[in-house]
């Protein structure tokens, strides 16, 4: 539960003028409320395993590591995307800090939550 009390202080810092509320840290997630109408859901137990998955008004989107799906570059990470599909994860990456991770995937979705824009740095 450290890593997830130490994450919603750097969301906190960092992306504060963003939240609606302060973030809500539970027991295996942390849970925040962006202006933009957004709310992630983190659940990060290791740098290589982690689920973030995110909700923008009916459209739902989830970054996790589970072992499947060897067919894509990123494996294990993936993204399930809001109309169903599986692809390569565009924004985190195994061997990154979960800060990192989690960083790219705010900065990301605050401004483009459907991911119709390219991932930043692509």
């Amino acid at each position: 539960m450290s890593l997830h009390l130490d994450l919603a202080a750097l969301i906190e810092e960092h992306f504060g003028e963003h939240l609606e509320t302060p973030v809500d840290v539970k027991y295996d997630a942390l849970i925040a409320h962006f202006a933009n109408g957004v709310t992630l859901e983190a659940r990060i137990a290791a740098p290589d395993a982690y689920t973030i998955a995110w909700a923008w008004g009916e459209a739902e989107f989830r970054i996790d590591t589970a072992p499947l799906h060897p067919e894509l570059a990123t494996r294990p990470n993936h993204l399930h995307t809001a109309d169903g599909k599986l692809l390569a994860d565009p924004l985190t990456r195994t061997d990154a800090s979960a800060w990192d991770n989690l960083q790219r995937v705010i900065t990301t979705i605050l401004d483009n939550p459907l991911l119709e824009k390219p991932a930043i740095g692509a």
